[in-house]
């Protein structure tokens, strides 16, 4: 999601250009003393071109994978519904494998070609509102035969062919419709995308994708709500109430053997903590017959044991591959929908671009390193469309607040989770794993996901002037009309008849589509109705996403292509005005008193102390 104002303690990230790239600037007291103390509190341990121990990366690569765990699987289970593979836990398995195969692929091209920062990718939740409304559409409709657990066979071809061709659909939409990010992103049109968006288009777009998500989760919770209100209550008192709380955990090093070291997993880990608890609870109450044994009864849904033997069915190893359900097939329909999810997608990663580079002690990146990374995000789009998710890929803001959390902004750890992705990709026992979570346990992880996405949204407007009565009604009315109108069109789809089905195609998944709906509203009377840019709050998103574009080799360090490419292309002049290459970097004898691309590996960080960083970061 969008970063927070300047305020909000990450400056203390800032780029500072005296001294070495990644070293944190001195802060003074009013009195003009140095505050040492605080300094060292909040310095990094380790910067975005430094190398930690092996081990380390691997430690906080998985980390960073548990990090990014809800979001992940939270995608494909949402997906099943629309795809009427709700009693199929075998095929959820291999949705699940699939789409941490390719968010590992995409997290590497991301860190090594595109922005080059330490940022995860992972499906995206804006193009999941689209989809769903494309599924939703009449011809796509479930049969009532595969809502039937009883009924359904899920190794006949009759229902194969069901689940496939809505599958081979929605990969055609996304694969059409990520083209636009790569054009846009490579060609350099994200700036001027960036010129007409503000706050008051980007906060109803962003809060509408999880308010229009409150169908899904109170169908899951509804299953159980003492399940799913457990959950809920386990990962607030983690990611809330003891986030503060180290716990001792036991540690060696070469310097002090054997000893204990305190690690405040509570505020790293309150989702997985949160679902696995409640998990093993379910799991407890099943072997015990304390639930429900018949489907009719309520409860029945919260037992562990519902997919049968999915984790004796899933194979020990399964490796994903480009058209694996088929041939994709392209909907106009479609593909309109899912470009409203790629331009919101486009805005959203752009914010966590400048968090991330805060956050890792790196310079604010430049424009070509920002237009390579919407590229590379595209890019991921077309692959994740190619593989079959049902979704596409983006920047996590998750993990990107995680980097304030253990004062690691070193990209190998980010590749180091990139490559722990693909392996459980291919292990399909892993995906068989997640496939058995009772459905009130994702319930209530849900309740809390979707709040915290909508808030991220109101979050935006922290830098728009919400005195004018200007704002107040551009917003007030966009997020309400985004609400109004998807709902009467689900209820009265045949009210749109134009007599061209392909045009009654295309407004049936715009107008249903909550974030569209909203967003466009929002960028309509954003840019009409007369206001001034700081009234607008213009001039308080440029000043929190300040571009760089001066050539440093602080900045040539960090965002310039590896392996010689950048001095490669430096030698041909033009080059230069491609708009995703970099320029050429200046020598330096003394790379500012420090060697930043040595591979020495530094002693493992000390405890860190919890930052100042955005509502919900470890979700």
């Amino acid at each position: 999601m969008a970063p927070e104002k300047e305020s909000n303690g990450l400056d203390n990230y800032a780029f500072a250009l005296e001294g070495r790239f990644c070293d944190l600037p001195e802060k003074k007291d009013e009195d003009g003393s140095d505050s040492s103390e605080e300094e060292d509190k909040n310095k990094l341990a380790y910067c975005v071109t430094d190398v930690p121990p092996w081990y380390l990366c691997i430690i906080l690569g998985i980390q960073h994978c548990l990090t990014a765990f809800g979001g992940i699987i939270a995608i494909p289970l949402i997906l099943s519904q629309g795809l009427c593979l709700q009693h199929d836990g075998l095929t959820q398995s291999h949705l699940i494998s699939t789409i941490f195969f390719v968010s590992g692929l995409c997290t590497l091209l991301q860190v090594t070609f595109g922005i080059r920062l330490p940022i995860l990718q992972g499906g995206t939740f804006t193009l999941l509102a689209p989809s769903m409304a494309m599924l939703s559409m009449p011809e796509w409709t479930c049969p009532a035969w595969t809502q039937n657990a009883s009924l359904v066979n899920t190794s006949s071809e009759a229902f194969t062919e069901v689940w496939q061709s809505r599958m081979r659909a929605l990969q055609g939409s996304i694969m059409v419709g990520s083209l636009f990010q790569v054009v846009v992103g490579f060609s350099g049109l994200i700036g001027l995308f960036m010129r007409f968006i503000g706050p008051l288009t980007i906060a109803p777009t962003i809060s509408l994708i999880g308010l229009s998500l409150f169908d899904s989760a109170g169908s899951s919770a509804g299953n159980h709500w003492g399940i799913s209100a457990m959950t809920t209550v386990l990962i607030i008192l983690f990611s809330q109430y003891l986030r503060h709380i180290a716990v001792p955990f036991p540690t060696y090093s070469k310097d002090k053997k054997l000893h204990t070291s305190r690690i405040y997993i509570f505020q790293i880990l309150p989702v997985l903590l949160g679902i696995t608890l409640s998990w093993l609870i379910c799991y407890i109450l099943t072997v015990y017959n304390v639930l429900p044994s018949t489907p009719e009864q309520y409860g029945y849904l919260a037992r562990t044991d519902l997919k049968g033997d999915v984790m004796g069915q899933a194979p020990w190893f399964r490796f994903p591959y480009p058209g694996q359900w088929g041939i994709p097939t392209v909907s106009l329909a479609g593909v309109i929908g899912i470009l409203a999810g790629v331009i919101s997608s486009m805005i959203e990663s752009v914010g966590d671009y400048h968090a991330c580079a805060r956050l890792s002690g790196a310079p604010p990146p430049p424009k070509h390193a920002i237009n390579r990374g919407i590229g590379i995000e595209g890019l991921g789009c077309l692959l994740a469309g190619a593989w079959g998710t049902g979704n596409g890929t983006t920047s996590y803001s998750e993990n990107v607040g995680a980097l304030g959390i253990t004062k690691v902004g070193s990209r190998m750890v980010i590749v180091a989770s990139g490559v722990l992705m693909i392996i459980m990709g291919v292990f399909g026992k892993v995906g068989a794993i997640f496939t058995t979570i009772p459905t009130p346990v994702m319930g209530g992880m849900f309740m809390v996901m979707f709040g915290v996405i909508s808030a991220a949204g109101v979050s935006n407007l922290q830098y728009a002037d919400m005195n004018s009565s200007r704002n107040i009604f551009i917003f007030g009315f966009s997020m309400f009309s985004g609400l109004v109108i998807p709902n009467w069109v689900l209820k009265n789809p045949s009210a749109i008849a134009t007599g061209v089905v392909e045009l009654d195609q295309v407004l049936l998944v715009l107008l249903t589509t909550s974030m569209f709906v909203g967003g466009y509203f929002g960028f309509i009377l954003d840019n009409t109705i007369p206001g001034s840019n700081r009234e607008r709050g213009i001039i308080a998103w440029n000043k929190a996403h300040q571009d760089s574009t001066s050539n440093t080799l602080e900045s040539g360090e960090v965002y310039n292509l590896p392996f010689g490419i950048t001095s490669r292309l430096s030698s041909s002049s033009w080059l230069q005005y491609i708009p995703f290459c970099p320029p050429g970097v200046p020598k330096s004898s003394d790379a500012c008193g420090a060697d930043t691309n040595s591979l020495e590996p530094k002693q493992p960080p000390g405890i860190p102390e919890p930052s100042q960083i955005i509502i919900g970061v470890a979700l």
